[in-house]
């Protein structure tokens, strides 16, 4: 088990937990967000932690193509039309 600092980002305090699992594969987790990924690898585990990171800050991830919505079962125009409150279902 490792913690690093995260060269990148040396203001934001960021530190990483790096574990190698009995099976082999590698548990990225970081501490200040409190998310964890797996890899098969070191980079894996640490490049997918990046993302989820990335995702959940808001600095990444992009709105759904038409197709997409459509493939879940959604109207694009419906939901595009709703802003930003929550459906009915969900408040």
């Amino acid at each position: 088990m490792a913690i690093e600092a995260d060269s990148d980002d040396a203001d934001s305090g960021r530190e990483i937990r790096l574990t190698e699992n009995p099976d082999g594969r590698w548990t990225a987790r970081d501490l200040r967000a409190e998310v964890s990924t797996q890899g098969e690898t070191r980079t894996e585990a640490l490049e997918a932690l990046d993302a989820v990171v990335a995702a959940l800050e808001g600095d990444a991830g992009r709105e759904p193509t038409d197709e997409e919505m459509e493939a879940l079962g959604v109207d694009p125009e419906t939901a595009r039309s709703q802003g930003d409150e929550l459906p009915d279902v969900l408040q």
